[in-house]
């Protein structure tokens, strides 16, 4: 046996015992006679004593142990004269008996401790030495610990867990897809799945009643350090259920998992908030709100014609900022340089401060009178030491956009958004349709297949922009951790829906036709939704970036830096697979990056 023991269970009640363990060297220290090894594995750190006056060839052979060397150890349990209270092996160490070098290692390139001297770029070149350092494999521990505790939820729930393909055709009215090649079709490719969407539609179909999937995603599309071009959903579909028999079980999902993994009681009821008044109130539709700022409509106090700003806006909003009326006017040059930024988007800052001593000061004192001042503090619920800050715009749903993102700023800048306080939400009540500049039409806000409110149907035909969605998102601390609707399942609502996005029959019947003729064979009413597995383990985790949850992930530019992929292939393979490869404008893009 290469242990009897791992490196995080031996206690004080086993002193005497004699074990065999084996592992990694963290790290070794030579005091006096004596040389000390710290032993690690995944399941803790054991120190390792070996002793001099006992046997000098057994110490000097564990002097030139090196770091990450991979060792066998076997002795005896004892007492340690000086514990560890951070360490829960701290009260024993062993006693070597016998030293076995099972496999020497070079000198890491960043030391594998939790405060590690590697820079992102390096720890993922080398990501098998990150996945040694105990904060990152706790981030994985946690994320099989949650896929257990889904899975189990479900199955108690009567979901059936289905594998759908990897392999499907491809369906461009959403992000775009990565594509594969087929050998054995020339000029004709797979797609790799965004998500499981028709093919758990067509098990609803089946009568399977109850679908979930822990599910591979992909998705071509540019990367934030909440995105990655492969991700997990847990992905679930029910049938026989309205939106709110859905909002109740993955609520009830979600607070089980906060109580296992947090011990954090969620509210009985979570709070639902229609799309509509959480772009009024916070200008996103994933509010963050562990902290206040909710926006103030201005149009009332600041347009009285005197400052052609606000004069010819379309929209002015506020937020008041508590306490921070002392802020300098170093301080609010970077907000306003922050707005400005074109990831902002905005002209401008207007700022007033209503300082400690009953004294207002304002960016724009010399177009509004005191009286003015004093309407917008009221109209603020502002106090004394309280700063507000405005923006305005010509188009009201991108200045609340703009607005969020200063609030979010503030947020940040005064320490409110504490990872350690979960605020959850349902967002309802989506739009059905949104408009493309891009694509100059009307887009699904989510995807075709989306139900219609029912009061809205007879808005389809005039104002399909009016109408509303039962659609549904699942917030946590401004994060979109999950979200799905109903679904249509009445095939000539889908053809008006088909048609609204600008698809001609043929064109539907060639990209959707599987499902739509399905349809025909009794599809039961059906509703779905899919959570971002990887999301919801960073936000438990308390990460800032879903990398940090998963064991091989990409850079920021969609590069496995590790296994060097993406690459080119041998000219054989492309020509198997029909393909050409413009090498000229593969080579411009390469010496663009």
């Amino acid at each position: 046996m290469y242990r009897t023991k791992t490196n995080g269970e031996l206690r004080l009640e086993n002193a005497g015992e004699v074990v065999t363990l084996a592992g990694w060297v963290q790290r070794t220290r030579k005091m006096g006679g004596m040389t000390f090894v710290d032993l690690r594995d995944r399941y803790g750190i054991t120190q390792i004593v070996f002793n001099n006056d006992v046997d000098a060839e057994l110490c000097e052979r564990a002097n030139k142990l090196g770091r990450e060397y991979v060792i066998q150890v076997k002795g005896t349990v004892a007492e340690r004269s000086s514990k560890n209270p951070k360490m829960a092996t701290g009260d024993i160490e062993i006693i070597a008996s016998e030293l076995n070098v099972l496999s020497p290692s070079l000198t890491p390139p960043f030391t594998i401790e939790d405060n590690t001297d590697g820079g992102d770029d390096l720890r993922m070149k080398y990501r098998y030495l990150d996945l040694r350092r105990s904060c990152v494999r706790k981030n994985l521990e946690l994320r099989h610990q949650m896929a257990i505790l889904i899975r189990n939820f479900l199955d108690s729930k009567n979901f059936i867990e289905v594998e759908t393909p990897i392999l499907i055709g491809s369906t461009p009215e959403g992000a775009r897809d990565f594509v594969v090649p087929s050998r054995m079709n020339p000029g004709q490719f797979y797609a790799l799945p965004q998500s499981p969407q028709t093919l758990k539609q067509l098990l609803m179909v089946a009568g399977f009643d109850r679908y979930f999937q822990i599910a591979k995603c992909f998705r071509d599309e540019d990367l934030r350090a909440d995105r990655q071009p492969e991700f997990t959903q847990i992905d679930c579909e029910m049938s026989f259920v309205d939106q709110d028999d859905v909002l109740e079980i993955f609520e009830e999902m979600a607070r089980m998992l906060f109580k296992k993994i947090r011990n954090v009681d969620l509210p009985e009821k979570l709070q639902q908030m229609t799309w509509a008044e959480a772009m009024r109130r916070f200008g996103s539709d994933k509010p963050d709100l562990r902290f206040g700022m909710e926006f103030v409509e201005l149009m009332d106090v600041m347009k009285k014609g005197k400052f052609s700003v606000f004069d010819d806006a379309a929209y002015i909003g506020g937020i008041c900022v508590p306490g921070c009326a002392s802020y300098t006017r170093k301080q609010l040059d970077q907000l306003t340089d922050f707005v400005k930024r074109p990831q902002v988007g905005a002209k401008g800052l207007v700022y007033v401060k209503y300082n400690a001593d009953g004294t207002v000061k304002s960016s724009v004192d010399k177009f509004y009178s005191k009286e003015d001042l004093a309407e917008l503090k009221a109209k603020m619920g502002a106090n004394d030491g309280d700063l507000v800050l405005i923006l305005s715009g010509d188009n009201a749903n991108k200045t609340r956009v703009q607005l969020c993102s200063l609030r979010l700023e503030m947020g940040d800048r005064l320490g409110l958004r504490d990872k350690n306080v979960f605020k959850c939400l349902w967002i309802i009540d989506f739009p059905l349709f949104e408009w493309s500049d891009e694509e100059q039409r009307l887009m699904a806000t989510h995807h075709p297949f989306t139900m219609p409110n029912p009061d809205d149907i007879p808005l389809l035909d005039e104002h399909p922009e009016r109408v509303r969605a039962k659609a549904y998102d699942f917030v946590c601390n401004g994060i979109e951790v999950g979200g799905g609707s109903l679904r249509i399942h009445d095939t000539n609502l889908q053809d008006k829906m088909f048609k609204i996005l600008g698809f001609t029959e043929e064109r539907a019947q060639a990209q959707f036709g599987f499902l739509m003729n399905a349809f025909k064979y009794g599809a039961p009413p059906h509703a779905g939704l899919a959570f971002g597995f990887d999301r919801f383990v960073s936000i438990l985790a308390g990460l800032d970036s879903i990398r940090d949850c998963i064991a091989f992930p990409k850079n920021n530019s969609g590069r496995d830096v590790m296994l060097d992929a993406p690459g080119t292939l041998e000219p054989k393979q492309l020509e198997e697979l029909c393909l050409k490869i413009d090498e000229d404008r593969v080579k411009g893009e390469t010496e663009q990056q």
